[in-house]
Order: C-alpha cells, then sequence, then structure tokens
C-alpha cells in the first residue's frame, strides 16, 4: 500500500515535470516582437524631438496590430509560467470572493439603491431595498444584457426624486461609451429608453419624475479628427418616450447667445432634491472650480432660457448645495485648503459671503445639505471626518464616530435630517452609517455587510517623508506585524500626483493580503500634485511644477531604503494612468532605484497626449505644446523622451486595455518598445493587452482585476525576492 503512494507521488511529481518542460518549450516558442524604428521629426518653438515610433500611433494599421499582439501572446506566455502566478491568484480570488461588496448607495423616499457585488458574481449589479429592513432585489444585472459578442458594465445610475424610475448607463468592455436606459422600479420594466453618446454620467431627473437633463457628445461626421469627440457638447432635455435625436438642447455650446462658451469646456446640468432651481456648470473636465448657473424651474420651458451666472471660474468655487434660497459653496478662493461661505439667492454676490466654515490644518473636501444642518467632510492627515454646522450660526461640531476611522458623505438632502456617512479603513470592513440629528446617533445602516477577511494581522504606519526641497510629503506603509527591517522585504510603492486626487486616504482592500502576507511590503505616497493639502499641493505638481511629483516619489522611495523597509534590489514603483508620469520619470531618472515598476495604463508620452480625443479636455492639468511653456512643461514630464540607449532600466511590467478611451493604448506600447530597444538590464520590458477592458478597473469584471493583480504580484515576486 506505502509502495503504491510513493509510486503514484513520483508519477505525479513526473508529471509536473513533464507538464512544465512542455510548457517551457511551447513558451519559448514565442518571441518578444522587436518594434521597428521609423523617425520622425517634430520641431517645437526651435527644438527638435525625434519620435522612433510614431507609427504605433495609427493602432487600426496591420503592422501595430501585429506588434501589438505579438507582445499580448509574449506577455501572457511569460506571465503564465511565474511559478507563484497560479496560488497568488487562488488567494487573491478567495480574497476578493469573500463577502458581499456594496457601494454606491443613493436614497430616494424610502428606497435605497446601491451596487451589489456577491461571491460568484462577476460584475457589480444594480440592487434596490424598500426601507433599510426591506427585502433587497436586483435591478439591473448587467450580465443578462451582455452577449458572447459584448460585455455590458454599468457605468452609472439616477434614481427619480421620488424611486419610481431609474436611469442608467451601460458601456461595452470598458469603453465608457455609454448608452442611457430608464427602468421602472417596482417591476423592472425596461421602458425602452436608448439614448447613445452618454459619456459623462447618467443624468439628473427633473422633480415631475418624468423627464431629465443629460449631457451627450455631438455626433462626429466620418474622418473626423478624435480630437473633436468631446468638444461642443450640450446639456439636453429628454422627455420620456421621445426620440433623443429630437431633444431640446438647454445648456452648452452655441445654444444661448448671451452665453459664449468655448468649445472645449463641458457643461452639465443637474436639479437638486426640494430646490425649485435648476443648475448648470462649465468645467475643464480636469480642474476643481467650474462656472456656475442657476435658473428657476419655472423658466425652463422658454424659448431662450434665462441662465444667470454666479459664478466665474475665477472665484475657484468647487461645489455648491442649497437650502431653500440659501447656497453654500466650497471654495478654494485665496484658501488653498478650502472653507465653506453662504450666500442667499435674493442678493448672491459672493464678494458679500458669510463664511460658515473656515480653512484650518484640515483640507475641506465636501458638503452636503440636509434639512436639519449643512455637512462639511474634512482630510486631515490621510483620515477625514464629518462635522455639522447647524443654520443657526452654532459652531461645527465633529460628527460622533462608532469606531475610530476615515468618514465620507454618503447622502444627504434638504428634506431629510441627518446624513448617510461611510466608515472606512485599512484594516477594518467598511459599513454605511445613518446618523439622527435628534439622538446625536450614528446606527449602523447594515446595507454594507461586513467582509469576512481578518486584516488584524497588518500594521499601518502613517509617516511624513522629507522630500528634496525640504516639503513634507505624507505616505502610508502597510506591512504585516513582526516584519523585520533588514533592507530585504518585497517592497510596492504605489504613487499618482495629479487633478488633486489624494492617494493616501484609506480603502479595505482585501487582495491586499495576498502580497501582505508573502512578507510584501506596501506603501502609498502623497505626492504634489495630488489633494492631501488642498489646491496648493494640487498646484505644486501641476503643469510647470510637474516635476514636484515624481521627485517627492522619490524621496518616498529613498526613505523606505533608510528605513530598512527595503533595498533598491527589493522596491518596486507603480502608477498609472496620470501616475504613468509619475513612474515613467522615476524609473528613468532614478532607474538604479528601482528593481521593477508597473505601469498601468500610463500616459506615458505626454507630448504627444494632446494628439488624442481624451488630451484635450487634460490640457487644463498638463499644458499645451501650442504654447512655448506648455511645450517645456510637457516635455519635462514625457517620460517616453526621457529613455536613453544602453541603460540597465529595472523591470518594468507595462498595461493597457485596447477599448481605453482616456489613455490610448499606444502611449504603452511606444514606451515599451522604446524601453525594449534601450534596456542592457536583461530584464524583461512587457506590455500587457487586455482586448476587453479599458482604462484600468473601470468597467472590469471582478475576474479581469484579479487576474491583473496576480499578474503584477507574480511579476514582482519574480523580480525583487
Amino acid at each position: 500500500m506505502r509502495r503504491n503512494i510513493l509510486l503514484s507521488k513520483r508519477i505525479v511529481v513526473l508529471t509536473v515535470i513533464i507538464a512544465a518542460v512542455l510548457v517551457f518549450r511551447v513558451t519559448a516558442q514565442i518571441s518578444q516582437p522587436k518594434a521597428e524604428s521609423h523617425e520622425v521629426t517634430d520641431e517645437y518653438f526651435g527644438q527638435k524631438i525625434v519620435d522612433p515610433y510614431r507609427w504605433m500611433e495609427d493602432q487600426k494599421s496591420a503592422e501595430m496590430t501585429a506588434w501589438m499582439k505579438g507582445q499580448s501572446d509574449y506577455t501572457r506566455s511569460y506571465l503564465d509560467r511565474l511559478p507563484a502566478r497560479a496560488e497568488l491568484l487562488k488567494r487573491i480570488s478567495e480574497l476578493n470572493d469573500a463577502g458581499v461588496r456594496v457601494s454606491g448607495i443613493r436614497r430616494a423616499g424610502n428606497l435605497y439603491f446601491y451596487y451589489r457585488l456577491a461571491p460568484g458574481d462577476n460584475d457589480q449589479k444594480l440592487y434596490v431595498r424598500e426601507s433599510l429592513t426591506g427585502t433587497e432585489r436586483v435591478l439591473v444585472d448587467p450580465e443578462k444584457l451582455s452577449s458572447p459578442a459584448k460585455r455590458y458594465s454599468i457605468s452609472d445610475y439616477t434614481p427619480s426624486f421620488d424611486g419610481r424610475l431609474v436611469a442608467y448607463t451601460i458601456s461595452v468592455g470598458g469603453s465608457e461609451n455609454g448608452e442611457m436606459r430608464v427602468i421602472e422600479t417596482a417591476t423592472g420594466r425596461d421602458l425602452g429608453e436608448r439614448i447613445d453618446r452618454a459619456r459623462f454620467g447618467a443624468g439628473s431627473w427633473m422633480p415631475d419624475g418624468k423627464s431629465f437633463l443629460y449631457n451627450r457628445l455631438q455626433k462626429l461626421p466620418d474622418g473626423a479628427p478624435s480630437t473633436d469627440m468631446y468638444q461642443k457638447s450640450r446639456v439636453y432635455w429628454h422627455i420620456l418616450g421621445a426620440d433623443p435625436n429630437t431633444d431640446r438642447p438647454v445648456f452648452g455650446y452655441g445654444v444661448n447667445p448671451n452665453i459664449k462658451m468655448e468649445t472645449a469646456p463641458l457643461p452639465f446640468a443637474f436639479v437638486l432634491r426640494g430646490s425649485n432651481y435648476v443648475f448648470a456648470t462649465v468645467n475643464s473636465g480636469v480642474s476643481p472650480n467650474s462656472d456656475f448657473y442657476i435658473v428657476p424651474l419655472s423658466a425652463m420651458s422658454q424659448s431662450v432660457i434665462p441662465w444667470r451666472k454666479i459664478a466665474s471660474l475665477d472665484d475657484d468655487i468647487a461645489n455648491l448645495d442649497i437650502h431653500g434660497d440659501d447656497l453654500y459653496l466650497l471654495t478654494y478662493k485665496n484658501t488653498p485648503r478650502y472653507k465653506v461661505i453662504h450666500v442667499n439667492l435674493a442678493d448672491p454676490d459672493l464678494s458679500k459671503a458669510e463664511t460658515v466654515f473656515t480653512a484650518g490644518e484640515a483640507v475641506v473636501t465636501n458638503i452636503g445639505v440636509a434639512k436639519d444642518a449643512l455637512y462639511v467632510q474634512t482630510l486631515d492627515g490621510g483620515t477625514s471626518r464629518v462635522w455639522r454646522v447647524d443654520y443657526k450660526g452654532s459652531s461645527a461640531q465633529p460628527l460622533p464616530l462608532p469606531y475610530e476611522g476615515s468618514a465620507y458623505i454618503s447622502f444627504t438632502d434638504q428634506e431629510n435630517d441627518g446624513l448617510l456617512f461611510d466608515l472606512n479603513s485599512w484594516t477594518r470592513s467598511p459599513a454605511d452609517f445613518s446618523y439622527d440629528p435628534k439622538t446625536s446617533t450614528a446606527v449602523d445602516t447594515k446595507l454594507v455587510p461586513p467582509i469576512p477577511v481578518d486584516m488584524s494581522s497588518v500594521d499601518v504606519s502613517t509617516v511624513r517623508v522629507k522630500s528634496f526641497d525640504g516639503k513634507m510629503v505624507p505616505m502610508v506603509v502597510l506591512y504585516k506585524k513582526g516584519l523585520k527591517r533588514d533592507g530585504s522585504n518585497p517592497t510596492l510603492l504605489n504613487g499618482y500626483g495629479a487633478y488633486g486626487i489624494t492617494n493616501t486616504e484609506p480603502s479595505f482592500s482585501p487582495a491586499l493580503l495576498a502580497w501582505l502576507e508573502n512578507g510584501g511590503v506596501l506603501a502609498y505616497a502623497g505626492v504634489r500634485g495630488g489633494g492631501e493639502y488642498g489646491e496648493e499641493w494640487h498646484l505644486a505638481g501641476k503643469g510647470a511644477t510637474k516635476p514636484n511629483t515624481w521627485k517627492d516619489f522619490i524621496a518616498c522611495a529613498e526613505y523606505l531604503v533608510d528605513q530598512k523597509y527595503t533595498s533598491p534590489a527589493h522596491l518596486a514603483g507603480e502608477g498609472g494612468s496620470a501616475g504613468g508620469i509619475l513612474i515613467g520619470n522615476a524609473i528613468a531618472t532614478r532607474p538604479d532605484l528601482f528593481a521593477a515598476a508597473i505601469d498601468q495604463v500610463g500616459d506615458n508620452n505626454a507630448l504627444r497626449f494632446e494628439t488624442t480625443a481624451n488630451g484635450v479636455p487634460n490640457i487644463p492639468e498638463f499644458g499645451s505644446v501650442k504654447t512655448e511653456e506648455g511645450f517645456k512643461a510637457l516635455l519635462e514630464m514625457d517620460a517616453y523622451n526621457k529613455i536613453k540607449p544602453n541603460t540597465k532600466y529595472p523591470a518594468v511590467l507595462l498595461t493597457t486595455g485596447i477599448n481605453d478611451p482616456r489613455v490610448e493604448p499606444w502611449m504603452s506600447a511606444k514606451m515599451a518598445a522604446r524601453m525594449q530597444a534601450a534596456s542592457t538590464s536583461g530584464k524583461p520590458i512587457l506590455l500587457r493587452v487586455d482586448y476587453d477592458a479599458g482604462h484600468g478597473g473601470i468597467g472590469a469584471t471582478k475576474k479581469q482585476r484579479g487576474e491583473l493583480r496576480a499578474d503584477i504580484y507574480a511579476f514582482l515576486f519574480q523580480q525583487l525576492k
């Protein structure tokens, strides 16, 4: 019997060895295609820039299609044979499938709507529940809307004020090219509405519950340049049952003779619950401030809608809410960390506005009007809090929290007292609470069930790192308790640094355990360009000041080495999207500091971003080559043009989704080609292409996100251990 067992084991081992050899032989036959160099020279303000891979920008060419497919096949074969990948994928899948994930909670009357992703589900579904104790049911299941040729995901949704109807947007393969539809809440009946080119959100319902306002992109004629895609967009008013092509434009480019609007800014319009007004905004799409307009609901039927401007871009208004005729506005005018001001619509002169919540060390990040009070959200040292400011002028009071964590305003409206707020942390499952001002207590709504993953073995350290110029940069470090700081730990440093987005706020993500429990260290750097310290911090890493972003990141990397969390042989950096500027420049500047890098859907060729559809709306954030100042700033942040021949670069995994509408896939392709040709380290430079995905995790399934993270971790463990 024992002999049979031993024989069986030997057979299994032999089978595994043979299989491994066969896999190696098969994958060894797949070679990484070399990109041909066809130099194109551009001249900007007397400076010549040579681009050897300009031909890749034609993504539909046969040469580019074949090269991308060859790169994808090679990378797939490489990653699939990494020893740790199978186990990592199994563990990540277990962690991602543990418990129910709920997000995007909204309330309409006594109805609660939310996204729900349960164990076994591959994509989030839209659910509805009557009251907090009612039975939940599926309202929209994107898997049932999909076909083998088209995989849909829900991009956004908006319930009518009474909750009777829900408008939602779906898109194919992460493309974010949305189609709006409407469903009846009580019956689940599809009303047959089909509105294409709905790129931004799911509209705003009018109080009648029979119509809504929405932004729609123009229909481009054949042969029109892609840079026209987001130009001249408008807000339309759709009445249920009407042909969308007959919808009336009410705001936007060329709509109102009294409002001159440029082609690039994006217009939006919305109605707030309980309000008698319609608001409209004009925004670049990336800037924190907007122009704001207002009109009474009763005037919307006029042939020329009498929009009244209440705030211009110079007023630096980021957000507003309304209580009766009282406007509360979030502004950074002369206050980089923001404050809240108040005006009455009878005299909406912002120069005479009353300050109701002053700026301080904390950054004011959000406001929400309720029936009883104004609620204000602040960020201080990576932790968010919510404050209550009653309308009688009393001092602000912090909301009592059931336990320590970061609190975020989830939902308020001026017809109901109190608010819903989320409570999150790095190591404790998130929850949603309802605050009752009458009792000054917060009660768990149970809308967000606890995720049964124990992360108590993880330590969280928040530090401030001195950068090259003395500025103190916040960073959060996660690691398994008992970790030895001997410089040998595989460490992944993540950074972003754009649009004023904060990178260091807590987020409960069980999949991180797959890295941490295997001895890895995770760090999140709050570099300049982000929002950790308000608009001042954002502006310090924007345009001409963009180098601060990757210099801060390098300082954080050096700190991790100095504190012996790791060493250059065990350190990797990660950035994505606009964070591609950060990681690309970090490894171009200091290739000796990193053993590996992850560049996800990165803006790697900033000098050419403006030639893409989404590059035009991003000009306010990064600049334009049409001005000498803009050209110099973009050239400095262009990592692709900093790659030097015969340089020992780290191992790099670049990722892209073929349907990405934000950063064109050729950005990653060109970077991969140039690095493959330039690097002499012998380390892999891989391009991972997902042919059913868009921009990062947007519109991705649970399976796609898990496989991507398994690929990244397996690649890094191979390079860092």
